[in-house]
């Protein structure tokens, strides 16, 4: 039994964590639903106070009404007392009692409900107050939300940039060191080509200006600044008569 009871608290545990994540994820939600309750609250408390005070004012109206009546009795009955007629003045005055019995019972009423006015208009006032205080939280509260909504998605985003762009890097660095190699296998072949022709040893020659062909500026000037060669013609000189006799 120990262990049913344990696992059904945990259940009921899992249950509330489950109840407290959705209302935490609904808080804003929750708030404006109760903000739009307090105001439901509101009016039907301000109807209320609309009541209380129209009936005050007709218990007010009832009172002003009666006190005109005992006045206008009054001067009746003092008419009915100088005719000596004290039956009619005694039922005048009992009317006046009655209706002075009927102001004393309503003056302590419409003074209880102008004190009751006056609770609920101050509880109606600071309640708007609260209401009012909470609805301007509850805007910081959801622009605060959408900003930070907004820049965890930004981070959110900058990471998977990151990524990216580093991932790039790397390929890039690869690339690059795929090609250095590549270059660095074409030299060493061509300077084994020529190793093997030759050609590494007459470029060499060539550079040290020795070799067939090679011939630097001083030579060329040397070779420009040089007399022109003088050209001797061989004249044979015609044979004279009698040379042959000798």
């Amino acid at each position: 039994m120990t262990i049913w009871r344990k696992l059904f608290t945990l259940g009921r545990a899992g249950a509330h964590d489950a109840a407290a994540g959705v209302v935490d994820a609904n808080a804003i939600k929750i708030l404006d639903q109760e903000i739009r309750d307090a105001d439901t609250a509101q009016g039907k408390a301000r109807d209320d106070m609309a009541t209380l005070v129209a009936r005050r004012r007709i218990l007010e109206k009832e009172v002003v009404s009666f006190r005109e009546q005992a006045i206008k009795y009054e001067n009746s009955a003092r008419a009915a007392v100088a005719k000596g007629d004290m039956d009619l003045a005694r039922q005048v005055a009992q009317r006046i009692a009655d209706l002075e019995q009927q102001v004393a019972q309503k003056e302590p009423q419409i003074a209880d409900m102008r004190g009751a006015e006056e609770q609920l208009h101050t509880a109606i006032a600071a309640t708007d107050r609260r209401i009012e205080t909470l609805r301007r939280e509850v805007e910081v509260v959801k622009v605060n939300e959408s900003v930070q909504r907004a820049q965890a998605s930004v981070a959110a985003r900058g990471a998977g940039a990151g990524s990216s762009l580093g991932s790039a890097a790397d390929s890039l660095a690869r690339i690059k060191e795929r090609q250095a190699i590549r270059g660095e296998r074409i030299k060493a072949a061509g300077e084994l080509e020529d190793m093997r022709t030759g050609a590494d040893l007459d470029e060499k020659l060539r550079l040290a200006g020795i070799g067939p062909g090679q011939s630097s500026a001083d030579d060329v000037l040397a070779r420009l600044s040089a007399p022109a060669p003088v050209l001797q013609i061989e004249q044979k000189s015609a044979a004279k008569p009698g040379d042959d006799q000798g």
